[in-house]
This record gives structure tokens, C-alpha cells and sequence, in this order.
């Protein structure tokens, strides 16, 4: 098996709700399956990206959003053997006694840091003692367990990177995994099938339920129908109907890719349209969605996993675009334009959090994946001369990486003083 294929094996994950919530919850229940008990604290500290991303986002199966519930979900009821489907099966009983918890102040939530990278550390306390687990790099790297403040799992975890020589993707340049999409057996990416099948689940879920709102909206953008000769209105309906049940926490999985549900569904999903309505043969959508999925990861790998920017839209979404460009018979001289493209328009986005936000971010991305593409394949794009539009395509996804980490890293700031500022007016009112 190439080592491209592993790669993106290893990314795909299934992911119920927003990963963030997942991961807290997760980190949470794996603690408390340590100790056992009953619960009379948990202790949260989460860096900027995973207080932030988690903080109003949806849960599954709970009307309840935040860091808070998703903490007490995970002490009172979660699964750590499911990893970030942990929350999957929750019982009326357990959301009764995880708002329990939270209105009784026995769930604290801190933040120990402004960065893009991935640290959770849970502490649950129960009349049986303490267990504590640490999470790092990617969310459900545990690195160490305590219990009653003794180590009994430990592993390194480098802060610069987990591979020697640097990420796999970054050995790699645009045009070799352009080649590697065209040649490797197609009985290798048999498995990204699963990836539809669960976005579509979630696309559907979204469509029927009575809490989404732009669905119904793109639904009805597309004359009333799902499928339309639309192409980028059909699109935008796939990929966005399903981010929202995702944010607001309706009880069906997204296939994650770089620790992202919305990631996965960007990368994805307009270019099923694209296959249903053009008739693209499902060789050319695997291959496709493998292009989409590697650039979105190049991306990602420089701008860390949480950071102030929508990699949602800008990764995720710029590897869709280069995608729907080779679909359309775009050479790797257009797929370098579309690149640019992307990277002078929509590079800045800001994240401030995974919310119904969202899926307005997801609107933006698939209109401009699509202008961009419809440009690069008449050969127009905005040289390389300008901006942050480097002389390689490796050099401008690198450019686009940076400007979130380290470039953004006061605008992360920013976001967490408002979110707090918000909280705190809430407080007040209630």
C-alpha cells in the first residue's frame, strides 16, 4: 500500500458532533473510568483552540452546547472505548445528571494557553480519589494518566512535531500528489467510500430535522431539490446542510479528516455534487476526494490543528477546489492557479469556534472554491508576485499554513476576550 493511501487512512476518523466536545469528553470519561465512583468534580484546562472551538458548540443528542456539558456528559455517561464517538447512547437519566453536575458548579473550566495545538488536561474527583489524562497533538493522543497522582501511563510528546524530518505530507510537492492520485490502484481508495456514506447520513439527518435552518434555506436556494443542475447550489446544499446538523449537535457522525468533522465535510461533499451532477465516474470521485484531502492536510500541518483561522473553509476548502479543478480536466499548471486563488482570497477567515457560524463559513468556501476554479481553468489567477502567493504551490499553502500560527495568534486572543466578555454578560443577566 502507498504510503499516501496509509496516510489518509490513518487521518479519516469518524466523529459524532464537533470533535472538540468529543475530545472533552473523551478525556473526561477516561478519567472517571480510572477511578470510578461518583463524580464531585471535574477540572478542565484546555488551550486556546479547544476552549474556543468547544465553547457554544452543539452536542449530540443534548439541547445543551459548551465545554461545560460536554464535561459532564463525559463523567456521567460517555464511552471512552468509542473514542470521539464517545457521546453516542447517552440516556435521558445521564442528561439529567450531567446538568446536575454543571448547575451545582461541580464542573470547572480554565484555559491554560494560546496555542494551535491540541492540549486538554481532565481531572475527576470522586469519593475513590483522583484520576487525571492528558491529552496532546491530536484528540485522542492521551500522553499521560495519573491516578491519585501516580503516573500509570506516560508517552513522549513532541511540541515541534511527532515525525522525524517533519510531517509526511511536506516530503511531497503539489505535483507528486497530483501523480499519486492518477496512478494508484483505485482498489486503494475503496475505503473513502465510507466517508460518504457517513456525510450523506449526516446530510440527510440535517435535511429532515426541525432544528436546521439553512438547510432548508440552501434546499429551497436549489429549486427543492437535493440534487439540481445547479452544480455549486447543489454543492453548497450538500456540504452545508450537513455542517449544520454537525454544529448544533444532531446525533450523526461526520467523517473527520485532520481532527475535523468540518474538515471532512468541505473536502468532501461538493465534490459528490460534482460527481452526480457531471456524472463522474466514482474512480474519478475517490481519486478526487484523495487530491482533496491531501492538500487540505499539507495546509493544516503548517497551521496547526486549532488555530484562529477556519481551516474548515481555507484547508479543507482549497483542497475541494484543486480537486473540483482536476475533475474538470485541470492541469497541475491550473491546479497551481486555483491555489493562488484561494490563498489571496479567503486566507484570514477567523474561527471562533465550532458553532452555527459555521455553516455561513461553509457557504463562503464552496462560492469561492468555485469562482476560483471557474478562473484557474480559463488561466486566470493572481500571480505569484502578489501577496502571500509564494513561486511554488508548496510555498503558498506553507504562506497560507503560517498565517494562522504563528501569524494569528493575537486574533486568538482577541477571540477568547470576547467570548469571555460575552460570558460574563450572560452571568450578569441571568
Amino acid at each position: 500500500m502507498d504510503s499516501l493511501t496509509q496516510l489518509i487512512r490513518a487521518d479519516m476518523k469518524p466523529a459524532l458532533g464537533v470533535t472538540e466536545p468529543g475530545a472533552i469528553a473523551y478525556a473526561v470519561a477516561t478519567a472517571k473510568a480510572q477511578i470510578g465512583g461518583t463524580v464531585q468534580s471535574v477540572e478542565l484546562a484546555l488551550n486556546s483552540g479547544m476552549y474556543k472551538n468547544a465553547y457554544t458548540c452543539g452536542i449530540p443528542g443534548s439541547s445543551h452546547v459548551g465545554n461545560l456539558y460536554a464535561a459532564a456528559l463525559g463523567a456521567v455517561g460517555a464511552d471512552p472505548t468509542k473514542g470521539l464517538e464517545c457521546l453516542a447512547g447517552i440516556t435521558d437519566a445521564q442528561h439529567e445528571q450531567a446538568e446536575e453536575l454543571v448547575n451545582s458548579g461541580k464542573i470547572h473550566v480554565s484555559m491554560s494557553e494560546i496555542s494551535s495545538k491540541i492540549s486538554i488536561r481532565a481531572q475527576v474527583t470522586t469519593e475513590l480519589g483522583s484520576a487525571s489524562v492528558m491529552i496532546q497533538g491530536a484528540h485522542t493522543n492521551i500522553t499521560e494518566i495519573r491516578v491519585n497522582d501516580q503516573v500509570v501511563f506516560q508517552k513522549e510528546y513532541d511540541t515541534h512535531s511527532n515525525e522525524e524530518g517533519g510531517p509526511v505530507i511536506h516530503r511531497y510537492t503539489l505535483s507528486q500528489l497530483v501523480d499519486y492520485i492518477e496512478t494508484v490502484p483505485v482498489k486503494e481508495l475503496q475505503f473513502i467510500q465510507e466517508a460518504y456514506r457517513l456525510n450523506l447520513e449526516l446530510f440527510q439527518e440535517g435535511l429532515e430535522s426541525s432544528r436546521t435552518t439553512f438547510a432548508q434555506f440552501l434546499l429551497e436556494e436549489n429549486g427543492g431539490a437535493v440534487f439540481s443542475q445547479d452544480e455549486e447550489k447543489t454543492a453548497s446544499l450538500l456540504c452545508n446542510a450537513a455542517i449544520e446538523a454537525r454544529v448544533i449537535g444532531l446525533d450523526k457522525p461526520a467523517m473527520s479528516i485532520t481532527g475535523s468533522g468540518a474538515h471532512g465535510i468541505i473536502a468532501t461533499m461538493p465534490l459528490y455534487a460534482a460527481y452526480k451532477v457531471q456524472g463522474y465516474t466514482t474512480e474519478q470521485l475517490y481519486r478526487a476526494t484523495a487530491l482533496s484531502y491531501l492538500v487540505c492536510m499539507y495546509i493544516k500541518e503548517y497551521s496547526g490543528k486549532l488555530s484562529a483561522f477556519c481551516g474548515c473553509a481555507i484547508a479543507a476548502g482549497t483542497g475541494m477546489a484543486v480537486a473540483l479543478a482536476w475533475l474538470r480536466g485541470g492541469d497541475k499548471a491550473a491546479l497551481e492557479r486555483v491555489i493562488c486563488n484561494m490563498a489571496s482570497s479567503i486566507t484570514g477567515m477567523i474561527c471562533d469556534g465550532g458553532n452555527q457560524g459555521c455553516t455561513m463559513k461553509g457557504i463562503a468556501a464552496v462560492g469561492t472554491a468555485y469562482a476560483s476554479v471557474k478562473a484557474a481553468l480559463r488561466n486566470v489567477s493572481i500571480h505569484s508576485v502578489h501577496g502571500i502567493n509564494g513561486k511554488t504551490p508548496e510555498d503558498t499553502m506553507r504562506y497560507m499554513g503560517q498565517i494562522a500560527s504563528p501569524g494569528m495568534e493575537a486574533t486568538e486572543g482577541t477571540i477568547i476576550d470576547i467570548l469571555q466578555e460575552k460570558q460574563k454578560a450572560e452571568e450578569v443577566n441571568i
